[in-house]
C-alpha cells in the first residue's frame, strides 16, 4: 500500500505527543520527520487526577479524548508542515491513545482518544483502539509492539533482544529461529518519573544523575521486588495500578533519603529488565533498547553491568533513534489494519489466534 502514515504515541509516563512521519517501503516503515509535543501542566493534571477513580468520570473522559484528539492533530499538522506534505497525502493516523486503565482481567482496557474527532480534524483515516480486539480474544492487549520490533529489528543470523523502557518496560526476543516472543518485565519510569516529581518537582531524571548521588536501600529494594506481578509467568502485562506512588509509599518507613529511594527504584527497573532477559532472551547477544529510558546513561550503565555477556546498546545502533519507536510502531499497526494483516503476536499477549487491531475512522 503506498503513501505515508503517521504514528502517535502519548505513553504512561505523561509527557507528551511523540509524532511520526513514515514512509512505506515494502513491507517496512521508512522514518522520515518526527516531532514531541509536550503535555500542557493542566492537560497532564487532569490525566493523572483520571489515573484512579473518581467522581463524574464519564463526563472527565470524554472531554479528555475530545482534547486529547485536538492535541493529536496539532501535533500532526506541525509533523506535515514540517516535511513539506499535505493531509491528502497520508494514508492514516495509527494512534495508541491514552491509557488511563489497562485490566485485562476484567475484560477491557481504555485509551482515550477521539477517534472520529481526530479524523475530522486531520482529514486523515485514523486507526486507533489497537487493544480491545486481542483482549476480546483472551489475550493481555499488550505488549504491541513485539511484532513490529520483529518486522523492522529481527535477523536471521542473530538472536537480539529489544527491551522498550517507556512507564513501563517490556521485553522482546527475538531469536533467529523460532517464535517471537515478549511481555511487560516491570516498572520502566513510571516509580522513577513519580518520584522525582514529588520530591523535585521535576518531570523525569534527567540521564539518571538524581539516583547517581543515591545509594540502593537493599531492604527497601527487596520488599519492591516481591510484587506478585514480578514473578507472574508470561503473557503478561501491566500498568500505573500496579506500580503507583500510594504502592511505593506503603513500602516507606518515611526516613529515607529521596536519592537513596530514586537509586533504589532505578536498580528495580535495572533488575527486573536483566531477569527477564536472561530468563527468556538468554540466547540474545545483543540488548537493544528503546523509549524514554534509553536516554538514561546511568540505567543503560546498570544493565550493562548485570548482562556482562551481553552488548547493551539502544535501537540508534540500528538506524531508529530510541524515543520514536513506539510511535512508529502504531503507524505500522494502522498499516496492518489497513491491509487486513493481524498485529498480534499470541505467543505474546496469550490471545487465541492473530487478530487484526484496531477501529478504523474514515477520513
Amino acid at each position: 500500500m503506498p503513501g505515508y502514515f503517521v504514528g502517535l504515541m502519548s505513553g504512561t509516563s505523561l509527557d507528551g505527543v511523540d509524532a511520526v512521519l513514515a514512509a512505506a517501503r515494502g513491507g517496512r516503515l521508512q522514518q522520515l520527520r518526527s516531532i514531541h509535543l509536550p503535555f500542557p501542566a493542566k492537560l497532564r493534571m487532569r490525566l493523572l487526577a483520571l489515573q484512579e477513580s473518581g467522581s463524574d468520570e464519564l463526563r472527565r473522559s470524554a472531554l479528555l479524548a475530545n482534547d486529547l484528539a485536538d492535541l493529536y492533530a496539532s501535533a500532526v499538522r506541525r509533523l506535515l508542515s514540517r516535511a513539506g506534505i499535505g493531509a491528502r497525502a497520508v494514508t492514516a493516523i495509527g494512534c495508541h491513545g491514552q491509557t488511563v486503565r489497562h485490566r485485562p482481567a476484567d475484560g477491557y482496557t481504555l485509551q482515550l482518544v477521539n477517534g472520529a474527532r481526530l479524523a475530522e480534524r486531520s482529514g486523515i483515516t485514523v486507526v486507533c483502539d489497537f487493544r480491545s480486539r486481542d483482549i476480546a480474544a483472551g489475550g493481555e492487549g499488550a505488549p504491541l509492539v513485539p511484532a513490529f520490533h520483529h518486522a523492522m529489528f529481527g535477523s536471521s543470523r542473530r538472536s537480539r533482544a529489544v527491551v522498550n523502557v517507556g512507564g513501563i518496560a517490556n521485553l522482546t526476543a527475538l531469536p533467529e529461529r523460532g517464535a517471537v516472543t515478549g511481555f511487560d518485565c516491570g516498572p520502566g519510569n513510571v516509580l522513577m518519573d513519580a518520584w522525582i516529581a514529588q520530591r523535585r518537582s521535576s518531570r523525569y531524571d534527567a540521564n539518571g544523575a538524581w539516583a547517581a548521588r543515591g545509594s540502593v536501600i537493599p531492604w527497601l529494594l527487596r520488599k519492591l521486588l516481591l510484587h506478585p506481578f514480578l514473578h507472574r509467568r508470561p503473557p503478561k502485562s501491566t500498568g500505573r495500578e500496579e506500580f503507583s506512588l500510594k504502592w511505593l509509599s506503603h513500602r516507606l518507613t518515611g526516613n529515607e533519603r529521596a536519592a537513596d529511594v530514586q537509586a533504589t527504584l532505578l536498580e528495580l527497573t535495572a533488575r527486573t529488565i536483566a531477569r527477564a532477559v536472561r530468563t527468556h532472551a538468554a540466547r540474545a547477544r545483543e540488548i537493544y533498547v528503546c523509549g524514554g529510558g534509553a536516554r538514561n546513561r546511568v540505567l543503560l550503565a546498570r544493565l550493562a553491568a548485570l548482562l556482562p555477556q551481553k552488548r547493551v546498546a539502544t535501537t540508534a545502533a540500528l538506524g531508529l533513534e530510541p524515543e520514536h519507536v513506539e510511535a512508529l510502531a502504531f503507524a505500522w499497526l494502522a498499516r496492518q489494519a489497513l491491509k487486513n494483516r493481524p498485529g498480534n503476536l499470541p505467543a505474546v499477549t496469550g490471545a487465541r489466534g492473530p487478530r487484526v487491531l484496531g477501529a478504523i475512522y474514515p477520513k
